[in-house]
Order: C-alpha cells, then sequence, then structure tokens
C-alpha cells in the first residue's frame, strides 16, 4: 500500500533512507559521503522546507519512501530509496508512478552521476538525462546543494519535461 508518511514515520523514513543509501559508500566521491548519510537533521530540514514523503508499507511495515517536492513550474522526485533487502521487486516504480499522478508539472530528479542503478531506474521509467549546463542551471534553481554535489550529479526529467521545455 502506498500512502502519505506522517510525523510517527519519521524514524522509519530515518532508517530506510540510511540503510539504503549504504549502496552509494565507495562509489560516490569520498568527500561527499558521510554517515550517517542523512543525518536526523537534514531529515527534518528537507521536510520544513517542503519534501512531501510517501510510503510503500507492507505487514511489516515501510520498506520504501520517496519524496516530493513543489517547487513554482517544476516537482522534484526526492529521496527515493527501497529497503537493500525489498529492491528490484517494482516497489520504486510504483512509488514512482504514484507521485507522478499528484502532479501536471513536469518532473525532475537529481542523483549521484555515479549512481548508475539510479540512473537507468529513472531512465528505464521514462526520464531522459539532461545535458551538463543545463544540470547545473537545474541544480543551481530547484535545489539546495553544495557546489561539489553540483559537480558530481545528474539531472533527469520526466516526459513532460522534454515536450513542454522545448
Amino acid at each position: 500500500m502506498i500512502r502519505k508518511c506522517g510525523d510517527a514515520d519519521f524514524e522509519a523514513i530515518f532508517e530506510i533512507v540510511n540503510d539504503a543509501s549504504a549502496a552509494y559508500k565507495g562509489v560516490i566521491p569520498a568527500d561527499c559521503w558521510r554517515e550517517p548519510y542523512m543525518p536526523r537533521e537534514e531529515l527534518k530540514q528537507e521536510i520544513e522546507a517542503g519534501v512531501s514523503f510517501w510510503g510503500y508499507e507492507e505487514k511489516e511495515g515501510l520498506i520504501a519512501v520517496m519524496g516530493i517536492q513543489d517547487k513554482r513550474d517544476v516537482t522534484l522526485i526526492r529521496h527515493a530509496y527501497v529497503r537493500t533487502g525489498k529492491r528490484n521487486q517494482g516497489v520504486g516504480t510504483r512509488l514512482l508512478r504514484s507521485l507522478e499522478s499528484m502532479t501536471e508539472k513536469p518532473a525532475l530528479v537529481g542523483t549521484w552521476a555515479a549512481a548508475t542503478w539510479a540512473i537507468e531506474f529513472y531512465k528505464k521509467n521514462g526520464y531522459r538525462l539532461l545535458p551538463e549546463a543545463e544540470k547545473n542551471r537545474l541544480l543551481r534553481k530547484y535545489w539546495t546543494v553544495p557546489e561539489r554535489q553540483i559537480e558530481t550529479s545528474v539531472v533527469l526529467a520526466s516526459a513532460k519535461w522534454t515536450n513542454l521545455m522545448r
């Protein structure tokens, strides 16, 4: 079942994000890695900044989370994570489709350039990689991330972006 996460889900979101992000360790630049990957205070700040988390729940509880954030003329898909033991079962795709159905705006996703599995996931779901200059512009316009992260990230766009922004 897909449902909106509430305050009571904070610890589960924290656990899922930090469990799943372990895949980045040794893959993303070492100067961008930290433990925990997303500290509680940062997660709290993301929620306060308007990231609304949705979760995929099974009988044992939340197994995946994905955030959606309205940013003027676009929607950002943020912090998409599936528990390590629950990957490759279609959960991420179901969450992504659910979030996409909540907006008429084009969706953008930022991820690490070295996270090839994440890039392939979004490509498989109809997103396309944007050129370097456009990626840099969009990361500065819609996200609040350090320059080092901009240098080492990519942005993918939904088909709505492709169709509306040409």
